[in-house]
């Protein structure tokens, strides 16, 4: 990492380490981890899972048909949120490829543009083109549902939050008052043809178009990167033992947050699953180099803070035709939906709308 962007990265985390962040209550924890899930998240018949577990290479019908699921459910389920298409063309040995990057964003009715600052929770949801017919069930499939849920999970609250906020005219007040959230589901992450290593095209066009877009000088952020406050990166998620370790120091105390919330969620007995091992073990400070050569990289590059949610070691099917939905842990893929949730509530102060316990 460069000297002068691991200053930045300082810098900003610092700055949202004073933003409001709200430990969920018990009443709270069960309330959003109440849902059993499996009609979701069922591999064969889920309603958020089961459309995404196709072949999904670029250029290809099941590509398509899922950016279509994504636009069919906000648009059926959550019409307050947006989508913005983020579409370009990168040059590659294969040739031109077309990238079709979607974010579905939320923010507080009050903020003018280049005001909100952006809770961004992310994965890729292209899947390789070989072997022929991979899935890639963990590599994209499930990360990608779990942003779904909780965007149902959060839309409620978030209502709630800005109709009480607006009654009291707090809105606009302060930074910590402008959280929004934007859902990145980004493409033309895996490799083209006659090459192995990971593409990255959509996260690096979306970081320099974000990067490259300047806002007013009235809005508190220079640019629609420095709106996001964190940068939470999901990625080979639903595999049986995960250890995700935490990958930048400057983060760790966010990373700490949600380890403490899986903590709490198992002494509640309300996840499924009995590893060896936490999910998120390393609360008490050791940190690990991150893999520069993922999505979050072009980020993190550009100086956004992010949480890297990719087990060391990834799954060993990640890349083979096994990495399907008969091979997933199904109690693991519904632990993390709860986690990832609980994580977003405390991050949006969620705590503001719930009642006194």
């Amino acid at each position: 990492m460069f000297f002068p962007v691991y200053i930045i990265l300082l810098h900003l985390s610092l700055v949202y380490l004073t933003k409001a962040y709200s430990i969920l209550s018990s009443g709270f924890i069960r309330n959003i981890t109440s849902s059993p899930l499996r009609e979701e998240f069922d591999p064969e018949h889920g309603t958020l899972l089961a459309p995404i577990l196709v072949p999904r290479a670029r250029g290809s019908e099941g590509h398509s048909d899922v950016q279509h699921h994504f636009i069919n459910f906000f648009s059926s389920k959550l019409p307050r949120w947006t989508l913005e298409w983020h579409n370009s063309t990168a040059s590659t040995p294969a040739g031109k490829v077309p990238i079709n990057n979607m974010v579905f964003k939320r923010e507080p009715p009050w903020t003018a543009p280049g005001q909100a600052n952006w809770l961004t929770l992310a994965a890729h949801y292209d899947s390789r083109q070989l072997p022929l017919g991979f899935i890639g069930a963990t590599d994209g499939a499930v990360p990608c549902a779990i942003l779904m849920h909780v965007a149902t999970v959060i839309d409620g609250f978030m209502t709630q939050m800005h109709d009480e906020m607006q009654e009291l005219g707090e809105g606009g007040d302060s930074d910590a008052m402008d959280m929004g959230v934007q859902l990145v589901f980004l493409d033309a992450k895996e490799p083209v043809e006659g090459s192995s290593v990971q593409a990255l095209y959509g996260s690096k066009a979306l970081s320099a178009e974000w990067e490259s877009h300047i806002n007013a000088a009235t809005s508190g952020h220079h640019n629609s990167l420095t709106q996001i406050s964190m940068l939470v990166m999901l990625d080979a998620l639903g595999s049986v033992g995960p250890r995700v370790p935490s990958y930048l120091p400057i983060t760790h105390w966010a990373y700490a947050k949600m380890a403490d919330l899986e903590y709490r969620m198992r002494e509640m007995k309300l996840l499924e699953s009995n590893p060896s091992t936490f999910f998120l073990p390393s609360p008490a400070g050791e940190t690990m180099q991150t893999q520069a050569q993922d999505d979050q990289g072009p980020f993190m590059n550009r100086g956004v803070p992010f949480l890297h949610l990719l087990p060391d070691p990834p799954p060993e099917n990640r890349y083979t035709l096994d990495n399907d939905g008969v091979h997933l842990e199904m109690a693991t893929v519904r632990d993390w939906v709860r986690i990832v949730s609980g994580f977003a509530c405390e991050w949006l102060d969620m705590m503001e709308v719930w009642p006194a316990e």
